[in-house]
């Protein structure tokens, strides 16, 4: 398996710059910490009719379905905040971050935007009210005149990031992530794959999220396969993001032998780069994916990621990488690996029971660690094919 050309030309080095030791920065994590950028911020308040006017401004705020996380709030919790405003208490500011003046993106606060927008265009009925039980069933416009004017004289806060102006758009991300995951924003716990879904949406991003509703993946990890399962929403992976994480470390871990830094390290640099794939790259990653998950369910079936050995039959992440990273090398050799499902299924027995270390099932987090259980399983995979 041969990386794409897109992948291969985006480890190439950029130009270096001096760091204050005197050493060479050779990638965007490195420049990153050697320069001294400065974050502005901007803190404002505006009454709530002001903000939902403010919204119809072409260009003024964009607002993406696919931006935040997976669970929508539901017409209780929208109903709730809206309470809240109502008995005056604190909610949360809403994050934007500033693209060109007086234009912004939403990195925390789409379903309160959403919410109070509901509100204010009556496509909201108040229900399961609490502190205020009467309300419920009623939209903006059936309140009370008094109850109204009450709700219109409340504010909601904004912080706006400005970051100083840079030539290296991969450094602007770079710097707006870090901006992001180091933000309070009243308590929202977001995984790492969320905030990744958060700053780098694009095609590969919805990519990730296609693919980690592929059903053998899914089932593999546990996931209700279907999309109207009242249990999906319930499910931890899939309410964090942690399965797009996991399609996302299968087509980093190709990568590794240019693994960088930590993993979630490694795993951000690839969604910066991400953002340079064409339609046809993405097409290509497609491909591979569906034809490495299709190849790795016809040879271990229902043990799929789940060691022979482990004392609970669970998926781990990282024998997931080795299996994967290692069937996608020898695609080409899938059905002559399927013709010997039997020693595939014995020498992988054999190479688990081996692997003292546990480097199969995440003993190791370094990247020689990451690098040898993924050539662990490659070598045997050649023994098997060479046989």
């Amino acid at each position: 398996m041969s990386l794409l050309p897109i992948e291969q030309k985006m480890w190439e080095e950029k130009a270096t710059s001096k760091t204050k030791n005197g050493k060479y920065a050779t990638d965007i994590v490195a420049k990153y910490h050697s320069r001294e950028k400065r974050i502005l911020t901007e803190i404002n308040r505006e009454k709530l009719p002001s903000f939902v006017e403010a919204l119809k401004k072409p260009g003024y705020m964009e607002l993406q379905p696919f931006y935040q996380r997976r669970s929508r709030w539901d017409k209780q919790k929208q109903s709730r905040l809206i309470e809240s405003f109502l008995v005056n208490i604190p909610v949360p500011p809403i994050i934007l971050y500033e693209q060109n003046y007086n234009s912004y993106e939403v990195m925390d606060g789409q379903q309160r935007i959403t919410a109070i927008k509901d509100f204010y265009e009556n496509q909201l009925k108040l229900t399961g009210l609490e502190l205020w039980s009467e309300l419920n069933g009623l939209t903006y416009q059936e309140l009370n005149p008094i109850i109204r004017a009450g709700i219109d004289r409340r504010s909601i806060s904004t912080i706006v990031i400005i970051t100083e102006s840079t030539t290296d758009p991969e450094e602007a991300m770079f710097l707006k992530q870090q901006t992001f995951e180091r933000l309070n924003t009243g308590g929202v716990d977001l995984s790492k794959q969320e905030v990744r879904h958060c700053l780098y949406h694009g095609k590969f991003d919805e990519l990730l999220l296609e693919l980690s509703r592929n059903p053998i993946f899914a089932e593999a990890w546990g996931i209700p396969t279907q999309n109207d399962d009242p249990d999906l929403e319930k499910n931890n992976l899939y309410k964090k993001m942690e399965d797009a994480e996991l399609v996302l470390r299968f087509f980093a871990l190709r990568n590794k032998d240019y693994f960088r830094g930590q993993m979630e390290d490694f795993l951000n640099f690839y969604m910066i780069k991400s953002t340079q794939f064409s339609d046809k790259d993405i097409e290509s990653l497609r491909e591979i994916f569906l034809e490495t998950i299709e190849l790795a369910n016809q040879l271990y079936e229902e043990t799929l990621f789940k060691p022979f050995n482990a004392k609970k039959p669970i998926s781990y992440k990282a024998y997931y990488d080795a299996v994967m990273v290692g069937l996608s090398k020898h695609l080409s050799n899938a059905e002559l690996l399927i013709s010997k499902k039997y020693m595939v299924i014995e020498e992988t027995k054999k190479l688990l029971e081996e692997d003292q270390l546990r480097l199969l099932t995440g003993g190791g987090k370094t990247k020689a660690d990451i690098q040898q259980r993924i050539e662990l399983f490659d070598n045997m995979l050649l023994r098997v094919i060479g046989e």
